[in-house]
């Protein structure tokens, strides 16, 4: 199946998308707005192929790759929900102790673009670990919409608890060198920044991508060094940097933000048509760099 282009589909049905990802919007209202394009020429299968993911576009690293391990591990949760599990990606190629990273997902669980980056990280020399939230319901379900649900059903207090326990499992990781990074996407953008404010020695280094800033009670407590991918047309969030910035030069916490042009909300996602290829090419580059910085 080819790549439907983003210049191919109306900015308006990208912002209907991620109102109706964030639970803005219910799917019938998102359809019925998608179906006022469908009057002006635009084809309504082209339209959901576009928003909707591909994950067998996603795969950039196999699970087969002769450079890395892929398994699953289990980890306690004692705060959260008891136990937790997710997705562990180690190099092949490399001994001794290595760095870190926590991957976390969008709200929707543990999908197989979230286990490719894990193995994009691996495969460039880190021990990867993404935890998967919906584990205590049954995991990832194989479908974003009843993921969503699922995630969207489960205590936030335990959910950033699970979260907080999957960082320090990996940190402890008997391979690990004692430096944690964490990136996360979305939902999972959020968590990173929340890690960061939670407990000040938890994580090394932080990488949220388009993810709204923790309670401001809680930034206080953030040391780590952060790198901020944010992207233009992404209002919603973009809304939120302001005040989050403020806190962060108060607290004198090193941080850069890059803000890429004409990039949604997702841009780093290959699975959809709001994948920006170019833009997601430099946030990924910038991310390893500032990985090998911080944690080796």
């Amino acid at each position: 199946m080819s790549k439907i282009l983003k210049n191919d589909i109306p900015q308006e049905a990208f912002d209907w998308y991620d109102e109706y990802a964030h639970g803005a919007i219910d799917r019938r209202t998102f359809i019925k707005k998608l179906t006022s394009l469908v009057a002006v020429g635009y084809s309504m299968s082209v339209l959901t192929s576009a928003l909707l993911p591909n994950y067998a576009l996603a795969e950039q690293v196999s699970f087969n790759d002769e450079d890395i391990k892929a398994s699953y591990a289990n980890f306690d949760s004692p705060m959260g929900h008891g136990k937790g599990q997710g997705y562990l990606v180690t190099p092949t190629n490399k001994s001794g102790k290595l760095p870190v990273v926590l991957v976390i997902h969008e709200n929707r669980g543990l999908n197989p673009y979230i286990k490719d980056v894990a193995r994009r990280l691996a495969k460039a020399g880190f021990i990867a670990f993404a935890p998967d939230v919906l584990f205590p319901l049954g995991g990832y379900p194989g479908n974003d919409d009843e993921g969503r649900a699922m995630q969207k059903s489960m205590d936030k207090d335990k959910v950033q608890h699970d979260f907080v326990a999957a960082a320090e499992f990996l940190k402890s990781h008997k391979s690990s060198n004692g430096k944690l990074g964490a990136v996360g996407f979305c939902f999972g953008g959020y968590i990173v920044n929340y890690l960061a404010a939670v407990s000040s020695d938890l994580i090394t280094a932080g990488v949220p991508f388009y993810g709204t800033p923790a309670v401001a009670e809680l930034r206080n407590n953030i040391k780590a060094p952060m790198l901020i991918q944010l992207a233009e047309l992404d209002t919603r969030v973009n809304n939120t940097w302001p005040d989050y910035e403020k806190d962060l030069v108060r607290l004198q916490v090193p941080y850069q933000m890059f803000m890429y042009k004409n990039a949604n909300h997702g841009f780093h996602n290959d699975s959809t048509s709001r994948y920006d290829k170019e833009n997601a090419e430099l946030a990924w580059s910038r991310t390893l760099s500032f990985f090998n910085e911080k944690l080796i």
